[in-house]
């Protein structure tokens, strides 16, 4: 279990989503990905290299007969920042709801 930390970098909705979604998989292609969050290239591409940078996603391309793919994948880093940010989430709405019973 990670311990409960609010991650600004993940916690933007568009990277919270990216996140969420490569947590289901090994990898995803970037069109995909795009195709989900129903986005522009040019913002798809700016929250991965927000994310690139952290070290929570790695890109690789490939290129094959038929057309060229970039595929990413949530490093070991990313998945506990990850966890980290989803226990905090759940800390933040456990809160809540005492606060709302009280």
């Amino acid at each position: 279990m990670n311990a409960p930390v609010f991650d600004e970098i993940i916690h933007a909705p568009n990277r919270l989503q990216i996140c969420a979604m490569l947590a289901a998989v090994d990898s995803a292609e970037f069109a995909v990905l795009r195709e989900t969050l129903a986005v522009s290239d040019s913002v798809l591409s700016k929250h991965l290299k927000v994310l690139q940078t952290a070290g929570y996603v790695e890109m690789t391309k490939t290129s094959g007969k038929a057309a060229r793919s970039t595929w990413i994948a949530l490093t070991p880093e990313g998945r506990r920042a990850l966890a980290g940010h989803l226990a905090e989430l759940h800390r933040l709405s456990d809160m809540a709801k005492v606060i709302d019973s009280g």
